[in-house]
């Protein structure tokens, strides 16, 4: 899975609540950055994530799973609040790149 469609997916987490905080602005334009995104790919992941039609492919690997998982918690994370409805995006992820329900409450439960 290359960076853009990772990108995709913690720019449609950070909307998922219908805001974007300072802090998810900031975490999001520093992945970008790092990530070398154009500024383009950046404006289409934001229109992706407005109009609800973000596609959520995940990662083929554990070590890229596991990677998309901490980078979708950090996003979370970066307004000071988890809003139900990201832990319940983020329960949906987990669980369909195949977290355990023990595992997927102790990820929380590190955050919270």
């Amino acid at each position: 899975m290359d960076r853009f469609e990772m990108f995709k997916i913690l720019m449609a987490m950070a909307s998922a609540d219908n805001k974007f905080t300072a802090g998810e602005v900031e975490f999001l334009a520093l992945r970008s950055h790092r990530w070398g995104l154009t500024d383009e790919q950046v404006t289409e992941a934001l229109e992706l994530a407005k109009t609800g039609t973000t596609p959520w492919a995940f990662p083929e690997t554990q070590q890229g799973r596991e990677k998309l998982l901490q980078d979708l918690l950090e996003v979370m994370a970066a307004d000071g609040e988890l809003a139900p409805v990201e832990k319940k995006l983020y329960a949906h992820a987990a669980a369909a790149m195949g977290v355990s329900a023990e595992d997927l409450n102790q990820r929380l439960d590190q955050w919270l």
